[in-house]
């Protein structure tokens, strides 16, 4: 005689979590044929020096396991370039580790730090990975809203969520969703207000090398203070086109490093051996992320110029590579209906900015991720003028 087990009911560790939007929008998109301009990852072609590199150091027998932390030649050459462009210098040794991607890197910082009955402040709108996180953690998200429509921190919001309670506060610049750069002034404000405290700063900079007109990408290692207390969290994915491949790097002083890297080696342990000594090499040659932002700027431009003459108001797009428009013009649906509508009638798909708001939050605006072939703007360019003109 056979039984069949069933399994006993659970509860769940993240009972408010379903299906992302974003995977919501792809499906839709891919389902009506439509342009996607909603999830944010590039439909072009990495560099193919990049693919030789990795392919190289797998032809050299790099195929075994690293060091947990990261091979060192890369942790080298992320140590060269941060003391580069931002005067900040890590220890390879203790300060670098290489992450199975910026997600990744940005749990393991929250493990790493936050227990039972911490507040983590978070910036609404936000990457929708960040509240689950300190929910993981057992800690409490303190959603904090950025001004709306400039999306400038808010530091009197700030100074008024911080308890003794709060473990962490973090921050995302050039951000996502709204594509703006917080400012030299914003990061002084920001290390005079936690002066008196023991915060730590999560700080997502996965875009950094995406930051237009003239603009400077206030990193918080151009900050002395604020380094002193930060995860500074970065992509190789949004910097070299290559997202799936899923490797990012913290930086952090030493203390934080040590505790970081207790999580670190039991939840992934290390990144694969290739791709760490390709990107490597690949790194020797400043040239692909000193001249992201130019390329990332026309392709900003040509979709801006295509959306002048609609209904679509466009807000400010001074870094990463998101648009936002204000669709209020054009019509009266919420945001989400509205993204839908767009997708399955109009053919090109978005995703609305309330789904970047803890409980929503509607202010008739939707983005577009713009890291696509010219040729896939023009296609969406072409559909939004027929329907917005």
């Amino acid at each position: 005689m056979t039984t069949t087990f069933t399994p006993p009911p659970l509860t769940s560790r993240l009972p408010q979590v379903g299906t992302t939007i974003f995977t919501v929008m792809s499906a839709l998109a891919q389902q009506h044929n439509a342009v996607n301009l909603g999830q944010g990852f590039p439909d072009f072609d990495c560099d193919p020096r990049l693919l030789d590199a990795v392919n190289a150091a797998m032809r050299r027998g790099l195929n075994q396991y690293p060091p947990m932390a990261g091979a060192l030649p890369l942790r080298e050459a992320i140590a060269a370039k941060l003391a580069t462009l931002y005067g900040h210098s890590y220890d390879p040794g203790s300060e670098l580790t290489v992450t199975a991607g910026a997600t990744q890197a940005i749990l393991t910082a929250i493990l790493a730090i936050v227990h039972a009955g911490d507040e983590v402040i978070v910036l609404d709108p936000s990457y929708d990975s960040y509240d689950p996180n300190i929910v993981l953690a057992g800690g409490r998200a303190v959603h904090v809203p950025l001004t709306p429509r400039s999306f400038t921190p808010d530091f009197d919001r700030i100074a008024a969520a911080l308890t003794p309670r709060t473990r962490a506060i973090v921050i995302n610049t050039p951000h996502n969703p709204s594509a703006t750069v917080w400012t030299s002034d914003d990061m002084h404000r920001l290390a005079a207000l936690l002066r008196p405290t023991n915060v730590i700063v999560i700080a997502d900079e996965v875009y950094e090398h995406m930051v237009y007109d003239g603009q400077r990408h206030e990193s918080v290692s151009r900050h002395p203070e604020l380094a002193a207390r930060s995860f500074l969290v970065s992509s190789f994915g949004k910097t070299y086109h290559v997202t799936g491949w899923k490797v990012g790097y913290v930086a952090a002083p030493a203390p934080l490093m040590v505790e970081f890297r207790k999580v670190h080696q039991f939840n992934v342990f290390t990144v694969n051996t290739p791709v760490q000594h390709g990107l490597a090499d690949y790194m020797a040659d400043p040239t692909p992320y000193l001249e992201l932002g130019s390329f990332y700027q026309r392709k900003r431009d040509l979709f801006r110029a295509g959306l002048a003459s609609t209904r679509l108001k466009l807000l400010p797009t001074g870094g990463s590579y998101f648009q936002s428009v204000d669709y209020s013009a054009v019509s009266d649906l919420s945001e989400e209906a509205f993204c839908r509508w767009l997708t399955t009638e109009v053919g090109v798909a978005a995703i609305p900015l309330s789904a970047f708001y803890a409980g929503g939050f509607e202010q008739k605006l939707a983005r577009f991720c713009f890291a696509k072939k010219d040729e896939t703007l023009a296609l969406a360019l072409e559909r939004l003028n027929a329907s917005f003109a």
